[in-house]
């Protein structure tokens, strides 16, 4: 089955679109950039019909602080998300001697655009700007990134909430491939805000996961064994090729968050992008694994344009 193939409509909000999947899988590739292209489409499609019925594209902003490199790509291809879907997107760059009290002015003014649906404040952001501070001045009702501590907590349980694009991505490609989650034993390598915590909450609560979960860190005990007894294995600390064939139980799902450059002399641009999972020496006992490039990484930025629709439809009003 290809990732087309398993794709399904996300005419509704995953909160209802996402029970529990059917069972009935075969050994592949999770496809997270054939599963992005499909939801975009549909996503498209649905735009295209509120316009017909006389309303408005959703409208994305992103505010860009600064010339960080994976910052610039990373909001470029948001802007070229928003196109794809249909939507309005507004790019606001400003240089990185901009002033906390001026970043701030401009959330504000963003918060009270009637015509901006969503946006995002791109990290990292300065060293003399409070990243939490701003991300707290962001209305939850706009925080399509879904950082916002409201967010979290409505998230954390069970209300509906804008979730964080990696996660709500990683739970839409398992979905979508049928991936049993229900019962199922769960290691989460990595306690991040971003990915790791939001991650085990969703995956142990009834409407998502329902199943059973364990966080590791860099302090857990006993690692490698407790990856080994894990059902589904969500990788997510940032370590090049950490988890090795000795951490995997044969038929374990991997998904493998992991995006580091790592030198590579044979390729022009000199690096190659690595998992956190070693795909090599892995692949061949799961009986299903994310690529590195291609697979939760464009699920990402496909999901921060699912919630920028959800929040043109009113989901936190």
């Amino acid at each position: 089955m290809s990732g087309r193939d398993a794709a399904c409509s996300v005419r509704s909000f995953p909160f209802s679109v996402f029970r529990f999947p059917i069972k009935n899988y075969t050994m592949q590739i999770i496809d997270g950039k054939a599963t992005a292209a499909q939801i975009k489409a549909e996503i498209k499609a649905e735009v295209e019909s509120i316009i017909a019925s006389g309303g408005r594209a959703p409208h994305l902003a992103a505010v860009l602080v600064g010339h960080d490199g994976g910052s610039e790509t990373y909001v470029r291809n948001k802007v070229l998300a928003c196109e794809a879907c249909g939507f309005q997107s507004t790019l606001l760059r400003y240089e990185d001697d901009i002033t906390e009290a001026e970043l701030l002015q401009v959330v504000d003014d963003l918060n009270n655009n009637p015509e901006v649906d969503g946006f995002i404040v791109q990290l990292p952001l300065p060293k003399h700007i409070d990243e939490q501070k701003v991300t707290e001045a962001i209305l939850p009702e706009k925080d399509v990134d879904g950082f916002h501590p409201v967010n979290v907590g409505r998230m954390s349980i069970g209300l509906p909430a804008f979730i964080s694009a990696t996660p709500l991505g990683i739970l839409t490609l398992l979905r979508r491939y049928n991936v049993e989650t229900r019962g199922k034993k769960v290691a989460i390598l990595g306690r991040s805000n971003i990915v790791g915590k939001p991650m085990a909450s969703l995956m142990m609560q009834k409407q998502w996961g329902d199943s059973t979960v364990t966080v590791l860190h860099s302090h857990s005990a006993n690692l490698a064994e407790e990856c080994r007894q894990a059902d589904i294995l969500i990788a997510a600390i940032g370590s090049p090729a950490f988890v090795t064939a000795d951490m995997v139980k044969p038929g374990a799902v991997v998904i493998d968050v992991g995006t580091t450059r790592v030198p590579d002399a044979s390729r022009p641009s000199g690096f190659r992008l690595q998992g956190d999972v070693d795909f090599q020496a892995v692949s061949p006992l799961c009986s299903a694994i994310t690529p590195v490039p291609g697979g939760v990484g464009p699920m990402t930025i496909c999901m921060l344009m699912l919630n920028t629709l959800q929040a043109a439809k009113g989901l936190m009003k």
